[in-house]
């Protein structure tokens, strides 16, 4: 997968973790934040669908550091949707409602939370990123990338504006796309998503490789 946009639209995220949390479109401004408990985004989600928190589901990376967010996921009653890999893919279904996913929270990588934000850019949602560093030299690294505020919490824009294009490929199915397969006549299959932020366009693409 990449995002594209003009010089100084994306964030140059850090190798590090980032705390991540997701919507889709149709909420209140911070209808979901870091100042919240895991119950109270549930709770505030809920209220807003109209609907009881015991009917909410969240995603959430199948990963051991997830472990109490799964636990009180659990305790409020609502859905866990647990996925293996690909928290990009897992913070974009939060705006197709074939998958019947609310929330998408938990960390991940840096720079998948910027490829997230690029496609919640041109499908619409909120997201909310904070770094996270387990050492000096996380913390070191990240200064030398240019971030300068390391508690900042950044919105959908301060991690990807202007005109974004966002494209990605599956390589194995996954929730979003289905992976290469080879046909029995040695042809290829794959299918592509490509969006843009300023169309709001969603372009599905099977392709079909011929070896020559």
């Amino acid at each position: 997968m990449l995002a594209i946009a003009e010089e100084g639209c994306l964030l140059n995220a850090p190798d590090v973790y980032m705390d991540k949390l997701a919507v889709g479109a149709g909420y209140s401004p911070n209808v979901v934040n870091f100042d919240n408990s895991v119950r109270e985004n549930v709770e505030a989600v809920a209220r807003e669908k109209g609907c009881p928190p015991e009917q909410i589901i969240v995603c959430v990376l199948d990963r051991p550091r997830h472990e109490a967010i799964i636990a009180e996921l659990r305790d409020i009653g609502c859905g866990v949707a647990l996925i293996p890999d690909g928290d990009v893919a897992g913070v974009i279904a939060t705006t197709n409602p074939e998958t019947n996913i609310d929330i998408y929270m938990g960390s991940g990588g840096a720079p998948e939370g910027v490829l997230a934000a690029a496609a919640l850019r041109c499908v619409g949602g909120q997201f909310k990123g904070r770094l996270l560093f387990r050492n000096d030299d996380e913390r070191l690294r990240a200064k030398k990338w240019g971030i300068e505020d390391l508690e900042r919490v950044y919105d959908l824009e301060d991690l990807a504006s202007g005109d974004v294009i966002f494209a990605a490929t599956g390589v194995t199915d996954g929730s979003l796309l289905r992976g290469v397969k080879r046909r029995r006549d040695g042809v290829m299959t794959t299918e592509t998503v490509v969006m843009r932020a300023s169309s709001g366009t969603v372009r599905w693409v099977r392709g079909e490789h011929r070896a020559h």
